[in-house]
């Protein structure tokens, strides 16, 4: 990941006052000299999903920016007032039309997402989710299409994202000492 600068670079004005006064204070966080209010820009929680059927990963074609174009799993941003279960549920949802049945947390991975201009950090979780075994999945939202790969053929270098790619490697290699 490169290091793109303190993460509130771009918020020049304090969001409770107004004041240009609004000033780093440490690594993760800016205060505002005028009004006293310190803003902290912890990370967004993300899910991803590692869909398995018949010894095959179901992955999405990203339809939009950033990596456009490159291999994806399921998943998304969490929504406010939602777990990451939820958020992991709606996203497999809108973007497979398939219902999570199980799901089982495997790990955590910081990240640096690109959007719209800006570095967000965020927190990206994967989890392991069955689906029903007769569901078919059709591709919505942000998925361009949808593929089965068997796991023995995934290639992590086509996945467009660090921290999928990243996820993508410690998946399988925790389903090769597994076997």
């Amino acid at each position: 990941m490169r290091n793109t600068g303190h993460p509130l670079e771009r918020f020049l004005c304090c969001p409770v006052c107004g004041s240009r006064e609004f000033v780093v204070n440490n690594v993760k966080s800016k205060h505002c000299r005028a009004c006293g209010f310190t803003y902290y820009a912890n990370p967004s929680s993300a899910t991803a999903a590692f869909i398995i059927r018949d010894g095959c990963l179901l992955v999405a074609r990203r339809g939009k920016e950033p990596a456009k174009g490159t291999l994806d799993l399921p998943g998304g941003f969490v929504d406010m007032d939602e777990t990451a279960e939820e958020g992991m549920a709606r996203e497999i949802r809108e973007e497979t039309g398939l219902e999570a049945r199980t799901m089982s947390y495997l790990f955590s991975i910081p990240n640096l997402y690109e959007y719209s201009g800006m570095t967000i950090h965020t927190l990206d979780m994967f989890y392991r989710v069955d689906v029903d075994a007769d569901a078919v999945p059709r591709a919505d939202d942000d998925a361009a299409s949808l593929q089965w790969i068997p796991l023995g053929e995934v290639q992590p270098a086509l996945f467009g994202l660090h921290s999928i790619r990243s996820g993508v490697e410690r998946f399988l290699e925790r389903e090769h000492s597994m076997r």
